[in-house]
């Protein structure tokens, strides 16, 4: 009897089918190439670049290894996805039999009225059992839950590796922020420093009786501009460090304050490769199809739910009405239950599952297809951002330079008695503009290198990306 049930089970696991439609990967809906005005930048090979390699200041390299270590955020991610690893893992456990061990004991009174004796009894009664139950997946309802949940696994898992670049982004950003407004710290008080200086020659001038009380006037407003803004900088750098710290979750390192140099490179070149390689090298790409993988297999089960359900249930064991006599002859029993279940009449709710399913199939195709194009724009975004940046950059440089030699000559002049005070006064603020500016550029620019290398899928290689195996783990 054993051997006939054990055979009838694995013929029917071997009977079982799938329901899931073929996946076919929707095709890319857009070029196949960068804009034709970045096309050398599309020659280079896929990207590669490991973050460690990409960021080049030692400080920040070590505030990004605390924050990724310390941040609430990405924990929160890492512990979704051990979530979605244990539902996995539960789905997978209704493909095989269920198997428990019972054992029951009960001891019964039973009064004189209700006895056919007309005297009160006590009875017993022991048993030990051994239960199974399956439910056999002749038409891959089961499997298809068990693929949906795995590739909701992968999906949770792209979504961790997205929200670990997006933490490797967020970090270097605001770092670079905290540097630039400590370099426009600096800037400011050396601007004031210059400023203070000249309020005191004007005041000299004014004593002998050279200067004007509006050019005493007029270096005294520039004074106390310069205070303004360095107030303001000084109250910036301080939420600055402080959202760094946010981010990186824990106290910053000792000696990281330090302001670096804007002009020192901070930052590694980034190869690019086609818009192809987007589609395996960014986790967001990459967590829109698994999703769609999963609706895609919702709509197996959806359609399995409309053919019968077939379950054995069976139980063997001892039973006696004395705890003693459980293992004697005579005492062995056993059941055996197959059942099936057809749907017959629901009331339209299995047509419309069926229909929900197909629609939320849908539903990920516009999803993943929209997550490639905003991808596409964001990659052709930084791409231009890289080309028109380091034009910016040098120009602002030349224009620094440039105002420098206005602001000395203009000095020179008016020390002379060339020039009157409001020329200085206008070069002085020239010169503190596009100092300001210069630096605020130069951000502008380290910013979209690392917006680009995020947009790329920099960060992680797909090898690390999860399997079945490490989901069964």
């Amino acid at each position: 009897m054993n051997k006939s049930l054990l055979t009838l089970a694995l013929t029917a696991a071997l009977a079982g089918c799938s329901l899931i439609p073929e996946y076919q990967r929707p095709a890319a809906p857009v070029e196949a190439s960068w804009p034709q005005a970045l096309s050398e930048a599309g020659d280079a090979q896929a990207l590669t670049l490991d973050w460690q390699a990409f960021i080049r200041d030692p400080q920040l390299r070590q505030v990004i290894d605390l924050a990724l270590e310390n941040n609430r955020d990405l924990r929160a991610a890492a512990l979704n996805v051990e979530a979605y690893r244990a539902l996995y893992r539960i789905q997978r456990a209704e493909m095989l039999p269920l198997i428990s061990a019972d054992a029951a004991g009960s001891r019964t009174r039973t009064p004189g009225d209700l006895s056919q004796t007309g005297e009160p009894t006590i009875s017993d009664q022991y048993s030990a059992t051994f239960g199974a139950s399956w439910e056999l997946d002749f038409f891959g309802r089961i499997g298809s839950l068990r693929e949906q949940a795995l590739q909701e696994f992968f999906a949770t898992d792209a979504a961790r590796y997205a929200t670990r670049i997006s933490l490797i982004a967020s970090v270097a950003n605001a770092w670079m922020t905290w540097q630039a407004d400590q370099a426009l710290l600096e800037l400011t008080r050396d601007t004031l420093d210059a400023y203070e200086q000249s309020l005191a020659l004007t005041q000299r001038r004014f004593d002998v009786g050279v200067a004007s009380a509006l050019e005493l006037r007029q270096a005294r407003t520039s004074v106390e501009s310069a205070r303004v803004s360095l107030a303001r900088y000084s109250r910036q750098v301080l939420q600055d460090r402080n959202a760094l710290a946010l981010l990186v979750g824990a106290p910053l390192p000792a000696g990281v304050a330090e302001p670096t140099s804007f002009d020192q490179a901070l930052l590694a070149d980034i190869p690019v490769g086609l818009p192809s390689d987007l589609l395996f090298k960014r986790p967001d790409i990459l967590q829109a199809e698994y999703a769609l993988r999963a609706a895609n297999a919702s709509i197996g089960a959806a359609r399995a739910a409309f053919f019968p359900r077939v379950s054995l249930t069976g139980a063997a064991g001892v039973a006696s009405d004395e705890l003693s006599g459980l293992f004697e002859g005579g005492s062995r029993y056993w059941t055996f239950s197959p059942s099936i279940s057809l749907p017959i009449f629901t009331a339209g709710e299995l047509r419309a599952s069926l229909d929900y399913a197909e629609i939320s199939r849908d539903v990920q195709v516009a999803r993943y297809e929209q997550a490639i194009q905003t991808a596409f724009r964001e990659v052709a975004d930084g791409l231009a951002s890289r080309e028109t940046y380091t034009e910016q950059v040098q120009a602002q440089r030349d224009l620094v330079d440039t105002s420098a030699d206005y602001y000395r000559l203009a000095e020179q002049r008016y020390r002379t008695g060339v020039e009157d005070y409001l020329t200085v006064l206008d070069a002085q603020r020239q010169l503190f503009q596009v100092q300001q500016q210069l630096i605020t550029d130069r951000l502008a620019q380290l910013v979209s290198q690392v917006n680009l290398y995020v947009a790329l899928g920099g960060g992680w290689t797909p090898e690390d990306a999860p399997t079945q195996a490490t989901a069964a783990d």
